[in-house]
């Protein structure tokens, strides 16, 4: 029974619903502190678990390619569109109140919608737990999402619960899929990946103040291609060289 994907999505949903809820009562100084301070431990985070990587040019080269092809098809258009639509739904059942304009409005959602569902911390921990059942990389990160979930929650409202819905179903198919993936994996092919969600953490901690709006969704492929790169790299460039 995957524990730690139950205990993470429900953190979301939880604090998303308590973030919309008594959003009104906390003050501006006050969400504006909190979102500095999820920014540096994303930031933190991310440099965390970029240090161990094995092979720098093959993350280089996920960067590159993935951020290209993330570009090229359009992801960031379609998780716009989805969470538009996510916005949509959930303005049928409540009502919350516009604290941020649109535009910031909508660069936020993608930042945490890339956060939640696309970090390298939850993506190598439903591996893992799928692998050998151990919960306790998803529930670690689960903590850090219940609050974070509130604060992003008061400023966005009830659709920062409702992002569970998707972050369940990629970390559900991640878990099932373990079986399949972990053992065509190497140590280093690993580290690089986990480096390489740490890269996207690194990018969404600078998005969450605003320093620079890297466009997180169009670098979700970069978890796609970071492992066959790293053993691309690993296997055949590295003994020629």
């Amino acid at each position: 029974m995957p524990i730690g994907i139950i205990v993470n999505v429900f953190s979301i949903f939880l604090g998303g619903f308590l973030g919309a809820l008594g959003g009104r009562k906390m003050s501006t100084v006050f969400r504006n502190n909190l979102n500095m301070a999820f920014s540096i431990a994303s930031i933190t985070m991310g440099i965390y678990t970029i240090a161990p990587m094995q092979n720098l040019a093959a993350v280089i080269f996920a960067i590159i390619i993935g951020t290209g092809i993330g570009t090229l098809l359009h992801f960031g258009d379609y998780i716009k569109h989805g969470a538009e639509w996510m916005q949509k739904f959930i303005s049928r059942f409540v009502s919350s109140p516009m604290m941020l304009d649109q535009e910031t409005f909508d660069a936020t959602l993608i930042t945490i919608i890339v956060l939640f569902c696309a970090s390298g911390t939850g993506i190598y921990g439903s591996l893992t737990e799928g692998m050998n059942g151990d919960a306790t990389i998803l529930i670690s990160k689960s903590i850090l999402d219940f609050f974070t979930a509130i604060i992003f929650a008061a400023n966005l409202g009830y659709v920062v619960a409702l992002i569970a819905v998707p972050q369940f179903l990629i970390l559900m198919l991640l878990f099932f899929l373990a079986h399949l993936i972990y053992p065509l994996t190497t140590p280093a092919m690993l580290l690089d990946f986990k480096a390489a969600g740490g890269i996207l953490m690194l990018a969404s901690g600078f998005r969450i103040v605003q320093i620079k709006m890297f466009p997180t969704a169009d670098m979700i492929p970069i978890m796609i291609v970071v492992m066959p790169i790293s053993w691309f790299w690993t296997t055949i460039i590295l003994p020629l060289l």
